[in-house]
């Protein structure tokens, strides 16, 4: 019977005690004697010696071992090198190993033979090597690195991602606080000590400006100062008005803002472009099966217990993330028409509910901009010096009010679009701050109105108009952190004790909370946003924003450990990573329209800051450029002729075009490429028929 097979040594040869490779080699032999590298040698494609790489047998081939007790592989190892050259290094050779030590041996004997030219091809390869390395100590000095992992691994890589925008926010702010304090801060000491602020007596045709308190001032008194930034920081490096009228500081002052601008685009658009790599090849189907997360995502250089479990984290929430998108699809696809109707019918009647929610909560913080001037004049509040802090502070609550309330409510209405909306809200409620703020400035636009027709700006209520927009953001600053501390300490972190030592009906009612990663990435985005619009304006305001983030980042670690779970919807790493830079991209874009609608078309204030006496802001560059000598001058208006433009229109649109050709070629080749693992696919199914049935075949002898 077959299942009662006796031990025949004819079968398997003279020797009983075969090593166990000979026995799979002849496992893989037919009846017929047909090898297994016969059979490799009818596949359409017979590429299989790539992946064992030159040195190697052909997949089947029996190998006889010399007296010596090694293989003999060198008479592979020759030929193979001479038909498929690598200069790559060894170590970097998809090979076994035995084939890496051949190829670096033949390395050193070339090397030999034809002297100083291969020398220099090889430090010409060791170059991109250094490159990378150096690239890998610079990543292994990141800051937080091993904190990310912890979090990426406990809670999903949306989470991570939070916390990584966190970090890459962080830096820009350090970049732009360094540029201000070289190009802001030093030209204001280097050309000696800047004035005083002007006395109550003096008067101009434009008012008067006195931003310090006379006299002696109580403690209510100073820390009112220190929230509003008025008082002793009104006349600060902190604000616009304190820097002297003098020509090179106003050109670096103005340069300073382009600079930290640029900075910022481009890093945000290479951190844009890195997400949108991920993001295509994640929806492109090639990292999104399970086969890749099963087979091809564990690491086997991790050592170590906690970066195994960690390691184990990330992979449970990669297939989380599968499972969860696979979920939505099959809902959304198993839809009828008559459902889609209804839903889109829904969604519609929901959009004109937050289209009113939206519209009441914008004519309230214009409203609450407004009615603090007419506040402030009160007696009573004049008096208070907590009622004044209250009402300076009003459009600031009013915003954090709204940001705080409406998101839940949008949620609540719907779950699907409460993202969306959140954006729109935050950035919105900033733009009709600032449009209040130019109705005042501007006198709602018309020049010809009696408090701007003298000076060009409202000089009655805002004597030095940028300083109060300076302080505007400065207050929007330190109220998003305070909200934030008290946010964590009056209401996170007694939930999660009522949570922890409640089980009974209180506990249920305060549930568990969870890290709200959209929520929390937009009042990054938000908070960033406020300081690009009040940087102009208050040149230390990067620094200050420096500082919080880094106690944010302290403070939110701690929350997540301390008080949350992971969350119940996961998010894509690689779709948030291209997302959240997109956004970060339009509060950018938003920041960059107060700011250059100011310095183009609102005429500087005439008692405070470098560019007091200026028809415009913009209007110190042109003054600059003609101190300059004829030679500069000629260069800098030759780049704005047609002569300069039109090669430079018609460089871009060829480097345009070949840009386009070259990704068309790489698209056929990648669609090339596919064709090829597809091939390579079918293929492998053959191997594996084939050796089933031979297999079969085997043990039916």
């Amino acid at each position: 019977m077959e299942g009662n097979r006796t031990w025949d040594p004819d079968t398997w040869g003279s020797s009983g005690e075969q090593s166990a490779p000979q026995k799979a080699r002849r496992a893989f032999c037919s009846p017929t004697g047909q090898s297994l590298a016969s059979v490799l040698n009818e596949l359409p494609s017979a590429a299989t010696l790539r992946y064992r790489g030159p040195g190697m047998p052909p997949w089947g081939t029996l190998q006889e071992e010399d007296e010596d007790g090694e293989r003999s592989i060198q008479a592979f190892v020759e030929p193979s090198q001479m038909e498929l050259p690598d200069p790559r290094p060894s170590r970097e050779l998809p090979w076994p190993m035995q084939a890496r030590r051949a190829h670096r041996k033949s390395q050193a004997r070339e090397q030999v033979a034809y002297g100083p030219g291969l020398r220099a091809a090889h430090w010409a390869r060791l170059l991109p090597r250094s490159k990378e390395k150096m690239k890998e100590g610079l990543r292994t000095l990141q800051p937080w690195a091993w904190t990310l992992k912890r979090i990426g691994g406990q809670f999903g890589g949306g989470t991570e991602s939070y916390f990584s925008l966190l970090r890459f926010l962080l830096l820009l702010n350090v970049l732009a606080s360094v540029v201000q304090a070289c190009m802001t801060l030093l030209p204001t000491w280097l050309e000696g000590a800047p004035p005083g602020p002007p006395g109550p007596d003096t008067s101009l045709p434009c008012g008067s400006y006195s931003p310090h308190t006379q006299g002696l001032v109580s403690f209510p008194t100073q820390l009112f100062n220190l929230l509003s930034g008025e008082g002793y920081l009104e006349w600060s490096p902190l604000f616009y008005g304190f820097y002297p009228p003098r020509k090179y500081l106003a050109v670096t002052y103005l340069c300073s803002v382009f600079a930290v601008g640029l900075i910022c685009l481009l890093l945000i658009l290479h951190r844009s472009v890195l997400g949108l790599k991920q993001t295509l090849l994640a929806e492109s189907g090639a990292l999104t099966s399970y086969s890749h997360q099963v087979f091809s995502a564990w690491d086997f250089g991790l050592r170590g217990d906690k970066h195994v479990r960690l390691r184990q984290r990330i992979i449970l929430y990669e297939l989380q993330v599968e499972l969860e998108e696979a979920a939505v699809r099959r809902q959304a696809a198993a839809r009828t028409l008559g459902q889609q109707a209804r839903v889109w019918l829904v969604r519609a009647l929901l959009n004109l509910l937050v289209l009113a929610l939206l519209g009441a909560a914008f004519y309230g913080v214009y409203w609450a901009t407004g009615y603090t001037v007419e506040l402030q004049e009160m007696p009573l509040v004049q008096q208070t010096p907590l009622l004044k802090l209250g009402v300076n502070y009003l459009p600031s609550i009013f915003i954090s009010a709204v940001n705080f309330v409406l998101p839940f409510v949008f949620k609540w209405i719907a779950p699907l679009e409460g993202y969306t909306r959140t954006v729109f809200l935050r950035l919105a409620s900033l733009l009709v701050l600032l449009f209040s703020l130019w109705n005042q400035i501007t006198c709602g636009g018309d020049a010809q109105a009696e408090d701007c027709k003298t000076c060009g700006y409202n000089y009655k209520e805002l004597p030095c108009w940028e300083t109060r927009m300076g302080q505007e953001m400065y207050k929007l600053l330190i109220f998003d952190l305070l909200s934030g501390l008290a946010l964590t300490l009056l209401i996170q972190f007694p939930r999660k004790i009522i949570c922890g030592f409640c089980p009974g009906m209180l506990g249920r009612v305060a549930g568990t909370q969870e890290f709200q990663v959209p929520d929390e990435v937009l009042g990054l985005i938000y908070a960033q946003t406020v300081v690009w619009v009040g940087s102009f304006f208050s040149p230390l305001l990067p620094l200050l924003n420096t500082v919080k983030f880094l106690l944010l980042f302290y403070l939110k670690k701690v929350t997540l450990f301390s008080t949350c779970s992971p969350a119940s919807r996961t998010f894509r790493a690689s779709t948030v990573n291209f997302f959240f830079p997109l956004v970060l991209l339009l509060g950018l874009a938003i920041s960059a329209v107060p700011v250059l609608y100011s310095i183009f078309q609102i005429p500087p204030s005439k008692v405070c800051g470098p560019f007091r006496g200026k028809s415009s802001i913009w209007a110190q560059i042109p003054e600059s450029i003609d101190s300059l000598p004829q030679t500069a001058q000629n260069f800098l208006f030759f780049l704005g002729t047609q002569a300069f433009a039109v090669p430079l229109l018609l460089i871009s649109s060829i480097l345009m075009a070949y840009t386009v050709a070259l990704a068309h070629s790489y698209g056929r080749l990648i669609s090339e490429l596919k064709r090829q693992i597809k091939a390579e696919a079918q293929n492998k199914v053959f191997l594996a028929q084939r050796a089933v049935a031979m297999s079969s075949a085997s043990g039916a002898l």
